[in-house]
């Protein structure tokens, strides 16, 4: 019985250690539905760049193509290529986002 409690403790010691990595090695949390987004932006084919605050949930539209991503990453990130983020075959050039930071979370 002993044992199998031990091994419960390490088992949930281990995941509880693997999960903060996994937080900081990740660009951004993962795509949201559209509709949860609370600004939109349009990548035109001469867009290079766009702004956004971290913790903001926007939906890009291109063409006629659009996804939505909530911008959640860590605060050591500055700027991200959208195409990572972007799903396969919506983006045919490439994009910057640069991502400030959010007074209400991040301080002043």
């Amino acid at each position: 019985m002993k044992l199998k409690t031990n091994i419960y403790i390490i088992a949930t010691l281990s995941i509880a250690v693997a999960l903060p990595t996994f937080a900081v090695d990740r660009v951004a949390t993962p795509a949201v539905q559209t509709a949860s987004a609370g600004r939109v932006i349009s990548i035109a084919p001469d867009t290079t760049s766009v702004n956004v605050t971290r913790g903001e949930v926007v939906t890009f539209v291109v063409g006629a193509k659009s996804f939505a991503w909530n911008f959640n990453e860590p605060s050591t990130i500055s700027e991200i290529d959208l195409e990572q983020v972007a799903p396969s075959g919506v983006l045919d050039h490439a994009v910057k986002v640069y991502v400030r930071r959010n007074p209400l979370t991040d301080g002043a």
